[in-house]
């Protein structure tokens, strides 16, 4: 990995700007929103040349971050994350914005690759640009106040390779004319979010279910 990795407590510098699109992680200290907070949320431009930024969320009641928000609610601009509806539901729930103009690679690889059950990031990683992506930080501890150099790296290279496979995917999708379908999936999420937040991802309403 060549890309520099850049810190920041709290928020995005002012002197960090992003144009057209952005790949977008978060870190947590679990999978549960209303238990467990925001640790740490990473940037990518897609520029070889360009750093990975990751921020610090502190563990302080309703934290602010204009720079970051401003960025998250730009409709100009398209986020590209890997399973948003995790990603788009904790930064909702934490900043309580609306995110719009998403890509969700994993949306995307189930509607076009088909011929496969393999979607994780690792599996596209390996498929479209034959990297190998070690997930092993994954459960670490990513509330602590310094992260360590590995937690560093596993955290860029969650969002390093995400335009790469987006352009990839993007091709698929279009050869298999469904553009269409998975652009509806997307504007659908951040109300599939908002279902989430009110009775929980297990809260299916196109269910035959009664209950």
């Amino acid at each position: 990995m060549q890309n520099n990795i850049l810190i920041h407590q709290g928020d995005l510098p002012d002197d960090v700007s992003f144009t057209g699109s952005v790949a977008i992680d978060t870190e947590a200290m679990g999978l549960v929103h209303a238990r467990d907070r925001l640790c740490v949320v990473q940037l990518f431009s897609g520029k070889d040349s360009d750093p990975v930024h990751l921020i610090q969320i502190p563990n302080t009641k309703n934290h602010q971050a204009p720079n970051l928000v401003k960025l998250l609610i730009n409709k100009h601009i398209t986020k590209i994350f890997h399973y948003a509806r995790f990603d788009v539901s904790i930064l909702m729930y934490t900043f309580n914005i609306e995110v719009d103009n998403i890509f969700c690679t994993k949306i995307a690889s189930r509607l076009c690759r088909t011929y496969t059950g393999k979607h994780s990031l690792k599996d596209l990683c390996k498929d479209f640009l034959g990297v190998e992506l070690s997930k092993e930080e994954q459960t670490s501890d990513w509330g602590s106040e310094n992260l360590t150099e590995l937690q560093q790296l596993y955290a860029a290279k969650d969002v390093l390779y995400l335009h790469k496979i987006k352009n990839a995917l993007q091709l698929m999708l279009e050869r298999e004319n469904r553009v269409a379908t998975v652009q509806a999936c997307f504007d659908f999420l951040p109300t599939r979010v908002k279902i989430d937040h009110l009775a929980g991802e297990q809260f299916d309403i196109f269910s035959h279910k009664s209950t």
